[in-house]
């Protein structure tokens, strides 16, 4: 079974992989101080087993672990918390694999026994739970030929779904994401406004609404020289945001 560290703290992941060693059957495959890293590394290494500490700075656990998700096959994820107990039980009750810190050797083996895949439900239902509540992400994976783009969100304008693919437009170029735009809209509410069915816009970055002589109302974007259109049912609504900002 190979397994990967993901902390943070360097001594938590010299500890970790010390009691993993006397484990049967474990073998320690690489390490990763934060969830960009952690991905890249589950990409090159393809881990069976992923340890995850929640906290971390910049993209945290769960940020990463929605990200493994997508993998084929996605490793089981089993995530280090030092919350208290009613935390815990959050964990529980989605039947995720998770340690509580500092961790202890006899519950360390009955998790690698009882690792389960994770998958996006699961996640989901985890992230809505009150005590790992976040901002959102602070980054966004996306695939693409040589690996994995990390996009940071606030350099991101306009997220536009076509057909079965969401295409996040930022300042360095545009990146295909395996999301949906409800998604999106749920994990940046109030950072992202909707304009249409097939749109999100970055309300920091909205400069002003524009109007073509048919009536139809478009989006003008800081450093975009896209035009988002703005639904009918949608002009009212950003128009009172944008006074209120």
């Amino acid at each position: 079974m190979k397994v990967l560290i993901v902390d943070d703290e360097p001594l938590a992941r010299d500890r970790l992989k010390r009691m993993l060693s006397s484990i049967g059957g474990c073998m320690v495959v690489g390490g990763a101080g934060s969830g960009e890293q952690a991905l890249s590394a589950a990409e090159e290494l393809s881990p069976d087993v992923v340890f995850m500490d929640v906290r971390m700075p910049g993209m945290d656990g769960l940020a990463a672990a929605q990200y493994l998700a997508n993998l084929n096959p996605p490793p089981a994820v089993i995530f280090c918390t030092a919350y208290d107990d009613y935390a815990v039980e959050a964990f529980s009750s989605q039947a995720i694999g998770y340690l509580l810190k500092p961790i202890k050797q006899a519950e360390l083996e009955n998790a690698i026994m009882r690792t389960k895949r994770i998958n996006k439900a699961q996640l989901s239902e985890l992230q809505d739970s009150p005590f790992f509540q976040t901002e959102g992400r602070s980054h966004i994976a996306a695939k693409n030929r040589r690996g994995i783009d990390l996009v940071a969100v606030a350099d991101i304008r306009l997220f536009q779904a076509d057909h079965k693919y969401v295409t996040a437009y930022h300042m360095d170029g545009e990146s295909l994401l395996d999301e949906t735009l409800k998604e999106l809209e749920d994990e940046f509410e109030g950072r992202f406004v909707r304009i249409h069915r097939n749109a999100l816009v970055s309300i920091p970055h909205i400069e002003g609404l524009e109007r073509n002589i048919d009536g139809q109302f478009f989006v003008r974007l800081q450093g975009m020289d896209i035009r988002p259109q703005v639904s009918r049912r949608h002009v009212a609504p950003l128009r009172k945001l944008l006074e209120q900002i």
